[in-house]
């Protein structure tokens, strides 16, 4: 098993051990890549620079039958089909049964700032939209810089003081 020391980045950082998680995360889904779920499979689009897509192939799965949770990072879709019990049983005799129905649980951990913005289903396929809301106290801003007098205007050698 491969380990990363994180030790000299946490020195001059705050707040980052939300990434030591992931990368450790991340690793052990790499080494446990021949034995992890493959069901069902989906896609990851980047649409924009802050729009993204998840797409998974849910055939045979209803509205009902999928259920979408956001919490603590995590985006965490399930599924499962509701089997009916006595006679409402389905008595159907497969030769051959490809569709896949079997419950799932596939999570996605999230970046600062990515919000579940929608969700639809559409010819087999689970949508879930994704986009970035950068808090405008967080996105780039320009600090004027002031002199000594405290106006934002430069100083010019031989003129008076206001």
């Amino acid at each position: 098993m491969r380990t990363i020391d994180f030790t000299p980045v946490f020195r001059s950082s705050v707040g980052f051990d939300r990434m030591a998680r992931l990368m450790d995360h991340a690793l052990r889904a790499t080494e446990a890549a021949n034995t992890a779920p493959a069901y069902p499979p989906y896609n990851i689009e980047k649409l924009s620079e802050d729009d993204y897509r998840i797409s998974m192939a849910v055939a045979g799965f209803g509205q009902d039958d999928l259920d979408i949770t956001v919490e603590n990072g995590s985006l965490v879709i399930t599924g499962k089909i509701a089997k009916p019990e006595g006679e409402e049983a389905d008595k159907t005799t497969y030769l051959h049964r490809g569709i896949a129905t079997r419950a799932f649980e596939r999570r996605f951990d999230l970046a600062d700032h990515i919000k579940v913005v929608d969700a639809s289903i559409e010819h087999g396929l689970l949508h879930v939209t994704l986009v970035r809301e950068v808090p405008e106290a967080m996105k780039p801003r320009t600090i004027a810089i002031t002199n000594a007098s405290g106006t934002n205007r430069p100083a010019i050698e031989g003129s008076k003081a206001a």
